[in-house]
């Protein structure tokens, strides 16, 4: 039996720093990120549907999708990302069970609730942090002004939902040293009380 922690957390908290701290500790990493973007390769169930949804303008010259342009689309109204976690999460989701096959796992997604993936975890850990440094992160790390930003965050969930969800809250308000330290002695009780049931 794996035991499995779900990360997750509103975009651009500092979920990435999270998961360098599990790989370090011998967690496997599944990355739902990257598991979405194998989910919509070229010729695959998931690009049909997301076409079927979304029309071709969401396609490239090649015919792959075009993350910005979906993007664009999916995150301009609320009912439009709903609609995009809706036709894609169960193909992510067929994708995540093949990779829960070591026994610790870290389970890397941004939206764990709304695929239901947290029914697969033991535990789970949300990540949260003030908005301002939020927005500061998602510009870097995805090369996006202000507009695209706010965009962003405004189509995930509030910090509330994360909050209701879980008890295992960690606020990355802090060094990044101090956040690492916080994560390891959060995973290491987690797997303590895991190995002593």
């Amino acid at each position: 039996m794996s035991f499995v922690v779900g990360l997750t957390g509103p975009t651009g908290s500092g979920k990435s720093s999270a998961t360098a701290v599990a790989k370090e500790m011998g967690f496997k990493i599944v990355d739902c990120d990257k598991l979405a973007r194998k989910a919509v390769e070229r010729g695959s169930a998931g690009h049909g549907a997301l076409m079927n949804v979304f029309g071709v303008e969401i396609l490239n010259r090649e015919g792959e999708i075009n993350r910005k342009k979906l993007a664009e689309v999916a995150f301009s109204t609320p009912e439009n990302t709903e609609l995009l976690n809706k036709t894609l999460l169960p193909y992510i989701m067929m994708l995540v069970r093949d990779e829960i096959n070591e026994d610790r796992v870290l389970l890397d997604a941004p939206t764990l609730f709304e695929s239901g993936a947290n029914s697969i975890c033991n535990e789970v850990i949300a990540v949260i942090s003030d908005e301002k440094t939020r927005k500061a992160r998602i510009m870097e790390r995805d090369g996006i002004d202000e507009t695209a930003a706010e965009l962003r965050m405004s189509a995930g969930k509030p910090e509330e939902f994360y909050i209701e969800k879980t008890d295992n809250i960690v606020y990355n308000d802090c060094e990044l040293s101090v956040f690492n330290l916080k994560i390891q002695k959060l995973l290491t009780k987690l797997l303590e009380e895991y190995n002593n049931v």
